[in-house]
């Protein structure tokens, strides 16, 4: 009996270290048992130390390439990345309308802040492809300049993926949000369904080529008959194993890596229920006594300081908006009274939460 590979299509740039666009979607996909198809839309040229130059291909010849493959091929899934030009976003639509199963990786920028596509395409995303996406991956800044807003909070966040919903994906993937000084947040949204995501490890999320790995491995696990939800998770520990904690030497085997993203990822979704590390311990089946080896192993933190590291943070968060007193801020984080608060936060920050917001003030 023969094996079938389903097919994933990816319509995006080239990059010549491979490390994203369509080199880093075929290495992904292949690594995960799909068949990678490739369509480019435009090649990047480093010369010397300066940043690329984008070239983009004539729209007539990427919009050949998508035909031909989705004639011979008929992929279960199609990734879309980066494509600058307007008129050509248009012509996508009419070649990819009735595929279930389309990823949009909507990088407006580069690593460095660069812009990679214009205004004019962005509306046309906005016209034309969006409205017929399964799933958009963006990041916050990203997000920031399409919505004109910005994103400081876990409530911005969800404000932001309902404005992102409304344009017509039936999913919005938020990532890459800085909502506190060390941490770093993703959002997973859907008119009947939202999780957070959240990880310590800032730089490892935000290496070159995140991306195009996360889209790519959601491509193929949709191509494979996995939910949306559960694609991201597996797609996410995809990216664990070999990205966000690969050079990690401190981290000797996987197994503590995806357990600790595990309990970071409950913390953003219990952390207003849940103040108990026996909780987390619980949800993720293991004693209380390894999560505390493993939190150690990766991160140096007992899994206790990281959750009071990540209620202060969140506090931090709320006293900076002073649109709430400190008592509601602490019901607002599952505090059954400000005194709890209070102590925690001073705890962790050597401040209390008015004093917190007093200096915040002071602030020009």
């Amino acid at each position: 009996m023969s094996l079938s590979f389903p097919s994933i299509l990816s319509i995006t740039g080239s990059d010549g270290t491979g490390g994203t666009g369509i080199q880093a979607d075929v290495q992904t996909i292949t690594a995960l048992g799909g068949k990678a198809l490739s369509a480019v839309t435009c090649l990047s040229v480093r010369e010397g130390k300066e940043e690329p130059t984008l070239y983009d291909l004539p729209d007539a010849l990427v919009i050949k390439q998508v035909q031909s493959l989705l004639r011979e091929y008929r992929p279960k899934a199609i990734k879309v990345g980066l494509v600058r030009q307007p008129h050509l976003i248009q012509q996508l639509r009419q070649e990819l309308v009735g595929n279930s199963n389309i990823v949009c990786d909507l990088g407006m920028t580069s690593v460095q802040g660069d812009d990679l596509v214009s205004t004019e395409a962005l509306q046309s995303f906005k016209a034309h492809l969006l409205p017929i996406v399964r799933i958009l991956i963006i990041r916050c800044r990203d997000a920031e300049r399409l919505l004109g807003m910005k994103i400081l909070s876990d409530d911005d966040m969800l404000a932001a993926a309902k404005y992102l919903t409304d344009m017509g994906p039936q999913w919005v993937f938020l990532r890459g949000c800085l909502t506190g000084s060390e941490r770093i947040t993703a959002l997973l949204y859907s008119e009947e369904y939202q999780q957070f995501f959240s990880s310590i490890n800032v730089e490892g999320w935000q290496q070159h080529g995140v991306g195009s790995v996360l889209s790519s491995a959601l491509a193929t696990y949709l191509a494979m008959g996995e939910e949306v939800p559960a694609a991201i998770e597996k797609a996410h520990l995809y990216l664990h194993t070999k990205m966000i904690y690969v050079s990690k030497e401190k981290v000797d085997n996987q197994r503590p890596a995806y357990l600790y993203n595990r309990y970071m990822n409950l913390l953003a979704q219990h952390y207003t229920e849940a103040h108990d590390v026996a909780f987390y311990a619980d949800k993720l089946l293991i004693s209380t006594r390894y999560l505390h080896q493993v939190t150690k192993q990766v991160s140096g933190l007992a899994p206790k300081a990281i959750l009071h590291n990540f209620l202060a943070e969140k506090g931090k968060t709320l006293l900076a908006t002073r649109e709430w007193s400190v008592q509601e801020v602490a019901q607002r984080l599952g505090f059954s009274n400000q005194k709890q608060f209070t102590e925690l936060f001073h705890l962790a920050t050597g401040m209390t939460p008015s004093q917190y917001r007093n200096k915040e003030l002071a602030q020009p």
